[in-house]
């Protein structure tokens, strides 16, 4: 059974969660790959402000293809979450309080997790398809000139996605390691 969830997050919505929670999405998420977080960090470096308020935020790995007529959005599926992992513990420590994205996260950014009582969150790679129906009005707000890596305001509903690892310190991929040598 899916919970569902609203974001922006409450505190309390991340704290009933565990890795292995099947959830639901709905509301403001937003993208951004490689290139925004690399131009994300540069701003955070120069002290200027980012192009959205990331307190209780989900960033989203994701770069979208083109949507084709009729559409609000083309394939949306995860990207490979690592690549952001040397950015991500300063938009933790911001207040961000959720990600979007496929693969293992580095041990920095698990404690940071914790530390920040945030949540990770994998999508299912190869079901591009069925996000993208999930996805109801898509909107660039900044860095326009990276194309499919600029950041986009996403309005979501009911999208579907797994708690790899969560505010507590659990880990999906490694609990699921131990489970398969018990085997």
């Amino acid at each position: 059974m899916s919970k569902h969830i609203q974001v922006p997050f409450k505190k309390e919505d991340i704290l009933a969660l565990r890795s292995g929670d099947r959830v639901l999405l709905t509301g403001t998420v937003y993208t951004a790959r490689d290139a925004a977080h690399k131009r994300m960090a540069e701003q955070i470096e120069k002290g200027a402000p980012l192009p959205f308020d990331v307190e209780n935020q989900v960033i989203y790995y994701v770069g979208p293809t083109p949507a084709k007529p009729g559409q609000v959005i083309g394939s949306a599926g995860p990207t490979t979450s690592s690549r952001m992992d040397k950015f991500t513990p300063a938009l933790l420590d911001m207040g961000l309080r959720g990600m979007i994205g496929k693969g293992y996260r580095s041990e920095e950014v698990k404690k940071s997790i914790v530390k920040n009582q945030a949540i990770y969150f994998g999508a299912i790679g190869g079901s591009a398809a069925l996000i993208s129906r999930s996805i109801k009005s898509v909107e660039v707000i900044a860095y326009d000139d990276l194309g499919t890596e600029a950041i986009r305001k996403l309005e979501i509903e009911n999208f579907p996605v797994v708690v790899i690892n969560d505010a507590h310190g659990n880990d999906l991929y490694r609990e699921g390691v131990e489970k398969y040598r018990q085997i």
